[in-house]
C-alpha cells in the first residue's frame, strides 16, 4: 500500500538530514506544500529553528507572468519560505529517492479576504469570512483555477493534491479561535456557511428563491441553536430548520458551483501538466460539507480527477462512498494524523491502515512528517514496515 507524507519546504530547506530521515520512514512519496495558508508550525528537528510563522497565505515558488496586471493574484512568501523554497525542497527530496507531488491549498486565504473583502463569503447576518473566498464569484474562480494550474505543475512534480477546492465556511482555526461556545452541529454549520454575496444572491434567485427572504429564514432557523437547542444531525437537520424546499434550492446552487469549479480547475491542471500527471482532490463524500476537505459527489469527482484524499481522523467510514465508485487505477487515499500532540495516533497506524484497505483505500497519507516528534516517527516507521 503506497504511503505519502505531507511536508513543508521549511521542514527540509536548511536541514540536510531531513530528506533521508523522511525516506527512512518507508514512504515512497512526499506531498510537498507549493501554495499554503497562514500557519504557525513546529519544526522539532531543524538545526536552525523550532518555530516557523507563515504570516499569510502564499505561494512557495516564484510566480510567472500570468498574473501581470491582475487584481487578484497570489502573494509571495516572506522570510519563512524565500525564493523558490518549494523547488529547493523538492530537489532534495527527489535526490533521496522520493516521488514528489505538490500540495496546493486554494479557497482558504485570509489575506485575500482582508485586502479584497468583496471576494469573501458573507453569511446571513452580513458577517464576512475573510478566510473563505466565495467560489461563485467569477474573478475568484478565475484566480483559483490559474493558481491551481500554476502551483500544481511545478518542475519535476509527478502529481498534485488540491485542498480546499470547494466551499469554505465557519470552520477555521482563526488566531485565538473563540467560536465553540454554542454547539451548532452539522446543520448549523451548513446554515452559517451559506453565502449572501451579490453573486450568490443572484444564484439563489436562479433557483427560485428571494435572497433577502432566504437570509431572514436562515437567521430564524439559527435562533433556536443560539439559545442552546441541539439540531437534528445531518441533512435532515438542515431541512427541519430551513424547510425542505429552501434547503434543496440552496444545495442545488452550491453543489453546481463547486462541481463546475472542480471540473474547470482539473482541466486547467491537466492542460498544464505532462502525461501521466496525477490529480487528486481532498474531499468529503457529503456534498454540503465545507472546509479543507469540501463535500463532493463521489461518482462525479472520480469521473473528473484521478482520485481523492479522504480525512480519516474520525475513522475510515468516509472511504466507502468513494471506494464504491472507484474504477481501475482510481486512488482512494486514507489520510491519517500521525502527530500525537495534534490528536493523531501513530501507534495504531498499522491497524488503521489495514482497516482502511478493507474499506477500499488504495493508498494512505500521513499528516505530517515535519510536525511529528521523534517518537511519533519511530511508530510510523514501524507501522509502515508492518504493512
Amino acid at each position: 500500500m503506497k504511503a505519502s507524507t505531507f511536508v513543508y519546504p521549511w521542514d527540509v530547506n536548511g536541514d540536510p538530514e531531513a530528506p533521508g530521515r523522511i525516506a527512512a520512514l518507508g514512504v515512497r512519496q512526499v506531498t510537498l506544500a507549493a501554495a499554503y495558508h497562514s500557519t504557525r508550525a513546529l519544526t522539532p528537528r531543524h538545526p536552525r529553528h523550532r518555530i516557523v510563522t507563515a504570516e499569510h497565505a502564499s505561494v512557495l515558488y516564484p510566480t510567472d507572468d500570468r498574473w501581470q496586471g491582475r487584481e487578484l493574484r497570489p502573494y509571495p512568501a516572506g522570510d519563512w519560505a524565500p525564493g523558490d523554497a518549494y523547488g529547493e525542497a523538492a530537489a532534495a527530496l527527489a535526490d533521496a529517492g522520493l516521488e514528489v507531488h505538490t500540495w496546493v491549498v486554494l479557497a482558504h486565504n485570509s489575506r485575500l479576504g482582508a485586502e479584497h473583502p468583496d471576494t469573501s463569503v458573507v453569511n446571513a447576518y452580513g458577517d464576512r469570512y475573510p478566510w473563505a473566498p466565495c467560489i461563485a464569484q467569477p474573478a475568484t474562480r478565475a484566480y483559483l483555477v490559474d493558481l491551481a494550474a500554476e502551483a500544481a505543475v511545478r518542475p519535476g512534480a509527478h502529481g498534485t493534491e488540491l485542498e480546499s477546492l470547494g466551499w469554505y465556511g465557519l470552520q477555521h482555526l482563526h488566531a485565538h479561535d473563540k467560536t465553540g461556545g454554542v454547539p451548532l452541529g452539522d446543520a448549523g454549520m451548513y446554515l452559517m456557511a451559506l453565502c449572501f454575496c451579490p453573486t450568490c444572491k443572484e444564484g439563489y434567485g436562479d433557483q427560485g428563491l428571494d435572497a433577502d427572504e432566504l437570509a431572514a429564514a436562515v437567521r430564524a432557523a439559527l435562533e433556536p441553536l443560539w439559545q442552546g437547542t441541539v439540531a437534528d444531525e445531518g441533512w435532515a437537520g438542515v431541512e427541519k430548520l430551513l424547510g425542505e424546499s429552501n434547503a434543496a434550492a440552496t444545495r442545488a446552487w452550491r453543489d453546481e458551483t463547486a462541481r463546475t469549479l472542480q471540473e474547470t480547475a482539473v482541466r486547467a491542471v491537466r492542460a498544464a501538466a505532462p502525461d501521466g500527471f496525477q490529480i487528486l482532490l481532498h474531499a468529503d463524500p457529503v456534498t454540503y460539507h465545507v472546509g479543507a476537505n469540501p463535500g463532493v459527489d463521489p461518482e462525479h469527482v472520480l469521473s473528473v480527477a484521478d482520485g481523492v484524499v479522504v480525512p480519516c481522523a474520525g475513522g475510515p467510514g468516509l472511504l466507502t462512498p468513494f471506494a464504491e465508485q472507484g474504477r481501475e487505477g482510481t486512488v482512494v487515499a486514507a489520510n491519517f494524523g500521525v502527530v500525537s500532540g495534534m490528536g493523531g495516533s501513530p501507534g495504531t497506524l498499522a491497524s488503521d491502515a489495514a482497516r482502511a484497505r478493507e474499506l477500499g483505500a488504495t493508498e494512505i497519507r500521513l499528516y505530517h512528517a515535519g510536525l511529528a516528534s521523534d517518537g511519533d516517527l519511530v511508530a510510523v516507521r514501524e507501522a509502515l514496515a508492518a504493512l
